[in-house]
């Protein structure tokens, strides 16, 4: 499976938690490091869209490509069993927990989660500590510039 991240060129391109773990974010509280990724190309330009503005418009990223192999078990949360509010912003203590718990327990390498940004699509969590992230890697590249029209 192909999975999709937005990367700051300002940072090494790698596969790292460690920006995640400074802020927190839906999934993770600080100081727990999990990577976060998209289904779909579209899907990883909203997540970062949705925290910028004209004046804060991004530059220098890059799109990058995520193999994740087809053999590895991926947990899911079920949309239904989430708490209410658990899209809002700020995010909710729960989903927090629920992402730390993923990385904790280290059951598997990848988690399916819902986007709180776009209803119905999915993002993918990955666990830098699970025995079988070595097998994800980044296959592609490409500089990503942002279309000024979505800023308008």
């Amino acid at each position: 499976m192909e999975v999709f991240r937005l990367a700051n060129k300002k940072y090494p391109i790698e596969l790292s938690g460690i920006g995640a773990s400074i802020t927190g974010a839906r999934w993770n509280s600080k100081g727990n490091e999990v990577i976060y990724t998209a289904q779909s190309r579209a899907l990883a330009m909203a997540e970062v869209v949705v925290h910028v503005t004209l004046a804060t418009m991004p530059s220098g990223f890059a799109m990058l490509t995520v193999f994740i192999p087809d053999d590895l078990f991926i947990e899911e949360i079920n949309v239904k069993k989430l708490p209410l509010g658990w899209n809002s912003f700020p995010e909710l203590i729960d989903t927090q927990k629920m992402g730390n718990e993923f990385i904790r327990k280290k059951k598997s390498a990848v988690m399916k989660v819902p986007s709180a940004v776009v209803k119905g699509d999915s993002n993918y969590l990955l666990n830098p500590y699970h025995e079988d992230f070595h097998r994800i890697k980044i296959i592609h590249q490409e500089d990503f510039p942002f279309d000024k029209r979505i800023f308008k």
